[in-house]
């Protein structure tokens, strides 16, 4: 049997108030007195009032609907991203629909063509590995559905965009590996075509550079996010005629795959080969040796998107914002040379 839940005229009945005066309490209305509006509010929990979203959606000419993009909902970041979102999300009174890519832009396509956008008052989205091919989003943008991108972003489509700082933490990642006396690094990349691939690949490159150290092109291979992508790219580098002593790597899963490549390889991580990573991904605590990594906020990357997307729905004329967050070092063993 479905439980019953009251209504306001339920409400208004209980107290003997007009109908109008519960509504107004509810939406804590500037003309309601204080105490009438704690025994409106005493009374709706007493009763098990629950708004009616769809009624109150129609009325407003919402849905009350924010729809999410993203590559993968199985790892840390994305997780904890969406954590972040639900949080704004469901404090504002609003549901979140999932749309998993699996990292294709091929379903990436398929899913904005075949998105009900009046279904949605919002979309939250970051794009495939293969940012070259997604497209659509201007179209949804034009049919006045807000969008706002998060981590990995459509550079060339004007709408607010939420990042981590790829380029310092990758130039920090790397500076850290020469201080601790490594001096021929690789850098494990991310697709080409990625605008936080570049920014990383750029900070690795500036940071040899200050130090005077070379930038070798055969010690920069790109590929996907995946940890046999991270084995991969290690077994690529070995085929090098000059072999680095060290990896700064795009990605956790990435580096851990490389720390798995390079002890097949009977390499001491760490004493005699360095590795970074970037995410600090809760496996990279508990790998041995422990994997020194940037910490990206994902969790405020999340709400912070999900704060802009409601700016964007509530007002219709919001200035587009890019915001970008710091990473933090976390320095431990995969680091620390002899």
């Amino acid at each position: 049997m479905r439980r019953h839940y009251a209504t306001i005229k339920d409400i208004a009945n209980a107290l003997n108030i007009s109908f109008a005066t519960v509504s107004r309490a509810l939406r804590d209305a500037y003309d309601v007195k204080a105490e009438t509006r704690e025994l409106v509010l005493a009374k709706a929990a007493e009763l098990n009032y629950k708004p009616n979203v769809n009624a109150k959606g129609l009325a407003q000419h919402r849905s009350y609907n924010l729809g999410v993009i993203l590559p993968t909902i199985t790892n840390y970041y994305f997780s904890t991203v969406i954590t972040g979102i639900q949080e704004v999300a469901y404090g504002a009174g609003y549901n979140l629909v999932l749309y998993v890519t699996n990292d294709s832009a091929e379903r990436e396509r398929d899913m904005i063509g075949n998105l009900s956008l009046g279904s949605l008052d919002g979309l939250l989205v970051c794009v495939s590995s293969d940012s070259a091919l997604s497209t659509g989003f201007q179209g949804i943008i034009d049919d006045g559905i807000p969008v706002v991108f998060f981590d990995r972003v459509v550079e060339d489509i004007h709408t607010s965009k939420v990042v981590q700082d790829d380029y310092n933490g990758a130039f920090e990642a790397t500076e850290h590996l020469i201080g601790n006396g490594y001096r021929n690094i690789a850098h494990i990349a991310g697709p080409e075509e990625l605008a936080f691939t570049r920014n990383r690949m750029q900070g690795y490159k500036d940071a040899l550079k200050k130090h005077g150290l070379p930038v070798k092109k055969e010690w920069i291979v790109h590929s996907g996010f995946s940890q046999a992508h991270g084995e991969q790219d290690v077994a690529r580098l070995w085929k090098c005629r000059q072999k680095p002593d060290a990896v700064f790597a795009v990605n956790d899963r990435k580096a851990v795959g490389a720390m798995l490549a390079l002890k097949q390889l009977n390499i001491l991580v760490g004493q005699d080969f360095g590795v970074v990573g970037f995410t600090n991904d809760p496996v990279a605590a508990i790998i041995s040796p422990s994997l020194t990594t940037i910490a990206e906020p994902a969790f405020e990357i999340g709400r912070i998107s999900c704060q802009l997307v409601l700016s964007h729905i509530r007002k219709k004329k919001f200035d587009a914002k890019e915001v970008v967050l710091p990473g933090k070092l976390i320095v431990r063993e995969s680091s620390k040379k002899a």
